[in-house]
């Protein structure tokens, strides 16, 4: 998204003004940071929240196929237009803005995508009270040694600063995340090297990845009191279904869905099906909540 698509500066009263509109784009302040967003449609409220190395518009397809709710995808700090802040390389950091959001806007399913995911779990369980259901996708609670490695090397890359190496990782990255041909990896790259700027967001946000080596988020996992969608992709080798039995394993209430030929990208690989798991959750937990 470039700076001239954030047209609408929300006011104090977010919650009323967000209520008001049914499309728009616009600038949130929260805590140290001016949170970009994106919002469509019209209904009851799910925030949407990207993983590494993407920004807001990772979530378009999926947001016009749930005009019946109103989706708010937002940047993560130092992605995108969301400035960068003072970041501290904390999973703890990227939780709180999320708290942050939701505390302006009002409780909200939440659903998030690979390092979204595992923001979205720590908000859930830091503040079951503002995160009344919860959907990740490609997600994990903690990663392993060769994980860590990974992310301590793209950090390295990402602050040197070259543009031309950074766009290469990005595209080789995006490679085997992806199941189906067809896509312009080139294209791809490009996004997502938009996205991250100058690498401040990413290597903030790889560091937090990072840290779940030593400090996993699974013990907490019983803290989460919203029933959980786990989304995993078939093919996907970056969360693979271990990943998901984990989780599924400490939360209390979780169910596992699997969208079939898709790899860890599965919004590109299948934006349909990607979409539809998350309005059957929708759906479902509209049904299970106690009239007003």
């Amino acid at each position: 998204m470039k700076k001239s698509d954030v047209t609408l500066l929300i006011p104090e009263d977010a919650s009323a003004r967000l209520g008001r509109v049914t499309n728009a784009t616009g600038q949130l302040q929260v805590g140290d940071i001016s949170v970009a967003y994106r919002e469509h449609g019209a209904g009851d409220p799910v925030l949407l929240v990207h993983g590494l190395a993407q920004d807001l518009r990772s979530w378009a397809a999926v947001q016009a196929d749930l005009a019946d709710w109103r989706t708010i995808a937002y940047d993560l700090r130092g992605h995108g237009e969301t400035s960068l802040g003072d970041a501290d390389g904390t999973l703890e950091q990227l939780g709180l803005d999320l708290v942050g959001l939701l505390e302006q806007l009002g409780p909200a399913v939440v659903a998030g995508f690979s390092l979204g995911g595992t923001v979205a779990l720590w908000a859930a369980a830091r503040r079951p009270d503002l995160v009344s259901g919860l959907v990740v996708l490609g997600t994990s609670s903690a990663v392993g040694r060769s994980a860590a490695d990974f992310y301590g090397e793209r950090i390295e890359l990402f602050r040197a600063g070259d543009r031309d190496a950074m766009l290469s990782a990005l595209r080789d990255d995006s490679a085997p995340a992806l199941a189906t041909s067809g896509v312009d990896l080139d294209a791809l790259a490009r996004e997502r090297l938009e996205a991250v700027g100058d690498g401040g967001g990413y290597c903030s946000a790889a560091a937090a990845m990072a840290r779940l080596r030593d400090e996993p988020l699974t013990p907490d996992l019983g803290k989460i009191a919203a029933d959980v969608l786990v989304v995993g992709g078939e093919h996907d080798s970056f969360c693979p279904r271990r990943a998901a039995d984990i989780m599924l394993g400490e939360l209390p209430s979780a169910k596992y869905v699997e969208i079939p030929g898709a790899g860890h990208l599965m919004a590109i690989d299948a934006p349909e099906a990607t979409a539809s798991a998350i309005r059957d959750y929708l759906r479902a937990h509209a049904a299970d909540e106690p009239a007003a």
